[in-house]
């Protein structure tokens, strides 16, 4: 697969919202067990952290993850994050599955603008679920979340405007 075009001319660095989407290679179902779902989303958080950025909502899908993430520094740096993300995923998960490989090279990103809702972008990632039929209400996916909202104000979400990426 080649990899995602990018943006000519942006630099991915500074205090923007990112819609990521990660694949497993070759579509290979790898996110059905909690343990590893909640190890791989805590080297995520480990990495935005430390590159400034702010993991806003997750959804680990069968065989891909969508993450929104924020920049919260100016040299908050999304390729670097990306790399570091997905190496350090990558590596746990060949620990756990030796001779195995976690991701598929690259990452698809969207820049989301400023009319973009932060709300309404996480509620298209957290119902990537209900749209896959692997559950009817999105609450009941156990490999999502939002780290930005509460339980009461994602409810709230379901009433906003439809979102597409």
């Amino acid at each position: 697969m080649a990899r995602p075009v990018r943006l000519a001319g942006f630099e991915y660095r500074g205090l923007y919202r990112y819609f990521v989407t990660i694949c497993t290679l070759d579509r290979v179902v790898r996110f059905r067990d909690a343990p590893l779902v909640e190890e791989i989303l805590s080297l995520f958080l480990e990495q935005a952290d430390a590159h400034g950025f702010a993991v806003i909502a997750y959804c680990f899908m069968p065989d891909h993850a969508h993450l929104l993430v924020e920049g919260r520094r100016g040299d908050a740096d999304l390729h670097r994050f990306m790399h570091a993300a997905k190496q350090h995923t990558g590596f746990e998960f060949g620990r756990r599955c030796p001779g195995q490989t976690l991701w598929q090279k690259g990452y698809y990103e969207r820049i989301l603008r400023d009319d973009d809702a932060t709300g309404d972008v996480t509620r298209y990632i957290l119902a990537n679920p209900v749209r896959a039929e692997l559950v009817q209400e999105p609450h009941d996916y156990p490999f999502s979340g939002s780290l930005e909202f509460t339980r009461d104000q994602l409810d709230d979400l379901w009433t906003g405007r439809e979102w597409h990426p």
